[in-house]
């Protein structure tokens, strides 16, 4: 009984795939306006991803060296606290909390 439930609800998945692709592909051969704007966007998006992919791998490791801080210190060259700060003290003198409290 349930292999006949399965082989009916896949084959209820498969016609209406087949007809979406039926009616994408009526409409693609089709000379509308609509699909003529979403064929241009269509190669537009894929051109700007293939520009990307091709500009981040010449460009990608200088824009990597730019945003990454080099030295020693909490962020690459960030010093652990301000000089001229007194850091987090409270004035009533409780102990400073760590991250576990």
């Amino acid at each position: 009984m349930d292999d006949t439930w399965d082989f009916e609800f896949l084959s209820r998945i498969a016609d209406s795939c087949l007809s979406f692709l039926s009616e994408f592909v009526e409409d693609w051969l089709a000379n509308d306006m609509r699909v003529s704007i979403f064929k241009i966007l269509l190669s537009w998006l894929i051109f700007s991803l293939i520009a990307i992919h091709f500009a981040w791998k010449v460009y990608g490791n200088t824009v990597n060296d730019m945003y990454y801080r080099q030295g020693t210190g909490q962020n690459g060259g960030t010093p652990d606290t301000a000089s001229h700060l007194g850091g987090w003290d409270s004035a009533a003198g409780d102990t400073p909390k760590d991250h576990r409290d």
